[in-house]
C-alpha cells in the first residue's frame, strides 16, 4: 500500500504535504542552517583567496542580475499561492515560466550594446568579462522562484531544503577550487555563483517533476496562461515597479559605492553585509517562506492576528540579542575570522546592525500587503526607500567617506523599515502594546552584556577574548530563552525537539 505521499498518480491533484506551521519552518531551517553552517565555514578559506577587490566585482555583478531578477516572472510567481483550485495555479506556473523567457531574451540587448558604459559607471574593468552571464544567471533565478512558490503551495518544503543544501555545496566548493587553482580576476566567486543556481533549479525543479508531471501534463494549458494575466495584473503593473524599486534600493550601495570609491569598498561591504545576514537566515528566511503561505490562509480565517504575533515574537527573539552583540565587537569578528585586512568590513557591519535587525523583522511580515492585496501600498513605501536610500548614499560619496554614506543609509532604513513594520502589524491587529511588551523585555536581557562587552573594549582586552565571551554570551541567552519562555518551548514542541530540550527547563 503506498504512502499518502506517494499515492497521486493522476491528474486530479498534485502531490501535497499535511503539515503544520512550525514542522514546515523546521523542515526548511534544517535545509538552511546546513547551508548556512557551509557558507560560515567557507567564508574564512574564501576572503583568503579572494581579494577585497574581487568580491567588489562579484558584489555588482550580483546586484545587476538581482534586479532584473526580482522581475523575471513579472511578479506573477506570487499569483501561484493565491487561487483555490490547484488546476488555475499550474497554469500561473506556467505563465511565470513563459514570461522569464521573454524577460532573459530582453536583457541580452543592453548586455550587448551598452558593455563598454556599464563597465565604465561601476568603476571595474575586471566586470567586462563576465556581463555576459547576467542572462543565464536572470533565467536560472526566475525559473527557481517560479517553481519555488508552486512547492510552496504544495508544502513540500523538504524539496526546498534539499535545492538549498545543493546550492550551498556547489557555489562554495566551485569557489574554493577557482580559488586554489586561481581562475582570472574574480571569476572563482562568479562561476561558483552560476553553478550553485543551476544545480539548485535542477535539483528543485526534478523533484517537482517527478512528483507532479501527471498534474502537469493533464492541467497545463497555454491557452488559459492569458485568463491569469488578466486576472492577477495588479502583480505585472503595480508590484513589479514596486519590487523593482526595492530591488534597485538594496543594490545601491553597492552601484554608489563602486561609483564614489572603489570595488574594494564594496567588496568590503558585501562580505560585512553578507556576514551579517548569517545569523538572521538560519531561521528568518526560512520562516518567511513559511508565513507566506499560512498569512494567506489565516486571513482568510480571521486569525492573522495572532499568527502575525507569534511570528514577530519569534523574530525578536531570535534576532535582537545577537545583532546588538555584533553591533559591540563586529570588528573584532572579522578580524578573528577572516583576518586583519577585513577589519574594516567588521566596522561596516557594527554600522549596518541595527537597520538589519528591523529588517529582519519587518521583511517576512511585508508579504501581508500582498497578502491584503494592498500592492499600492508596497509601491508607494517603496518609492520613499529607494529615495532616502539613494539621498544618503550620494550625501556620503559627495562627502568623500563611505562610513557616513553607510550611518546615513543605516539611519534611513532604520526608520522606513521601522515604518513598515509598524503598518504590517497594523493591518493585521496586533496590538501596539504587546509588541512594546515583546521588545522591551528582550532588550532588557541584553543590557548587562552590553556593559560588560562595552569595558571589555575600553579597557583594551585580547579581540580573541573578546569574541570568544560574545559567543558564550550568545549560547546563554538562546539557553535562557529556551527555558523560561514558554510560547517558545511550545514552539519548540510542535519540532517535535521537546526531548532534546526537556533536560533544560528541569
Amino acid at each position: 500500500m503506498k504512502s499518502s505521499n506517494q499515492s497521486h498518480n493522476n491528474d486530479s491533484s498534485p502531490v501535497k504535504k499535511k503539515t503544520n506551521f512550525a514542522s514546515d519552518v523546521l523542515t526548511l531551517v534544517g535545509g538552511t542552517t546546513f547551508a548556512q553552517i557551509v557558507t560560515i565555514l567557507a567564508s574564512p578559506v574564501l576572503t583568503r583567496l579572494y581579494t577585497p577587490e574581487e568580491f567588489g566585482t562579484w558584489a555588482l555583478l550580483i546586484s545587476i542580475t538581482t534586479i532584473v531578477g526580482i522581475i523575471a516572472c513579472m511578479r506573477y510567481e506570487f499569483s501561484i499561492m493565491l487561487p483555490e483550485s490547484d488546476k488555475e495555479a499550474i497554469n500561473l506556473l506556467g505563465l511565470s515560466l513563459s514570461i522569464v523567457c521573454i524577460i532573459t531574451a530582453v536583457s541580452i540587448l543592453p548586455i550587448y550594446f551598452f558593455k563598454n558604459e556599464i563597465v565604465l559607471m561601476l568603476n571595474s574593468p575586471q566586470l567586462a568579462d563576465f556581463l555576459w552571464l547576467i542572462p543565464i544567471i536572470i533565467f536560472v533565478n526566475g525559473v527557481f522562484q517560479a517553481l519555488n512558490y508552486w512547492n510552496s503551495r504544495t508544502k513540500h518544503f523538504k524539496r526546498l531544503s534539499f535545492a538549498q543544501v545543493s546550492r550551498s555545496l556547489s557555489t562554495t566548493g566551485t569557489q574554493i577550487v577557482s580559488g586554489f587553482l586561481r581562475y582570472p580576476l574574480s571569476g572563482g566567486l562568479i562561476v561558483g555563483t552560476v553553478v550553485g543556481n543551476i544545480v539548485s533549479t535542477l535539483v528543485l525543479g526534478g523533484q517537482i517533476w517527478k512528483d507532479d508531471k501527471n498534474f502537469i501534463k493533464a492541467n497545463l494549458h497555454p491557452q488559459k496562461f492569458l485568463q491569469g494575466l488578466k486576472r492577477y495584473k495588479k502583480f505585472p503593473l503595480i508590484d513589479t515597479w514596486s519590487a523593482l524599486l526595492n530591488s534597485i534600493s538594496w543594490q545601491l550601495p553597492a552601484f554608489l559605492l563602486a561609483f564614489y570609491f572603489s570595488p574594494a569598498v564594496v567588496g568590503f561591504y558585501s562580505i560585512g553585509f553578507r556576514i551579517l545576514q548569517l545569523p538572521m537566515s538560519f531561521i528568518g528566511s526560512s520562516l518567511s517562506q513559511v508565513f507566506f503561505q499560512r498569512a494567506s490562509v489565516a486571513n482568510s480565517q480571521g486569525s492573522l492576528d495572532a499568527l502575525v504575533e507569534t511570528v514577530f515574537k519569534l523574530l525578536v527573539i531570535i534576532g535582537l540579542f545577537p545583532i546588538l552583540t555584533l553591533t559591540f565587537v563586529g570588528s573584532d569578528v572579522f578580524s578573528v575570522i577572516f583576518g586583519s585586512s577585513w577589519a574594516e568590513a567588521g566596522v561596516y557591519a557594527q554600522i549596518l546592525s541595527i537597520w538589519a535587525f528591523v529588517w529582519f523583522i519587518s521583511s517576512p511580515l511585508s508579504s501581508i500587503y500582498v497578502v491584503m492585496e494592498k500592492q499600492q501600498f508596497g509601491l508607494q513605501f517603496n518609492i520613499f526607500n529607494f529615495i532616502t536610500r539613494l539621498l544618503s548614499l550620494v550625501i556620503g560619496g559627495m562627502m568623500g567617506s563611505a562610513r557616513i554614506a553607510l550611518v546615513l543609509f543605516a539611519l534611513s532604513g532604520t526608520v522606513v523599515y521601522g515604518y513598515l513594520c509598524y503598518k504590517m502589524l497594523s493591518y493585521s491587529g496586533v496590538k501596539m502594546s504587546h509588541v512594546r511588551h515583546i521588545v522591551l523585555s528582550k532588550l532588557l536581557l541584553f543590557l548587562p552584556v552590553g556593559a560588560i562587552l562595552f569595558i571589555l573594549k575600553y579597557v583594551g582586552t585580547n579581540e580573541y577574548l573578546i569574541v570568544g565571551i560574545a559567543g558564550s554570551f550568545i549560547a546563554l541567552y538562546y539557553l535562557y530563552v529556551i527555558r523560561t519562555d514558554e510560547e517558545i518551548y511550545e514552539f519548540l514542541k510542535r519540532f517535535k525537539l521537546t526531548e532534546k530540550i526537556s533536560g533544560l527547563r528541569r
